[in-house]
């Protein structure tokens, strides 16, 4: 027998992990692996600290010069993690 209502495999997995609630952790978990990427591995160099709490991505800077260039560029950089991942997963980043 062939059945006609086949679904990917893809949009299965997506549907077990929003029921799971497991959807969020793993989109949070893919933004903080995406931060290299976005910034560069210069400018990781300089972040000691990422966490993501209330959908702010907290990021501890060693560079005092480094957090005012970033400030100037944060909406930028909270659209381009969350294109990133694929998901709205923060709005605001803090910079400490």
């Amino acid at each position: 027998m062939r059945r006609n209502e086949t679904e990917h495999i893809g949009e299965i997995i997506q549907k077990f992990l929003r029921q799971q609630g497991l959807e969020s952790p793993l989109n949070e978990y893919r933004l903080l692996q995406a931060w290299n990427d976005v910034v560069g591995p210069t400018l990781a160099r300089y972040t000691n600290n990422l966490y993501i709490k209330n959908q702010t991505l907290y990021v501890h800077l060693t560079s005092s010069v480094l957090r005012q260039e970033l400030m100037m560029n944060r909406e930028l950089l909270v659209k381009n993690l969350n294109r990133q991942v694929g998901a709205q997963v923060i709005v605001n980043i803090v910079f400490r």
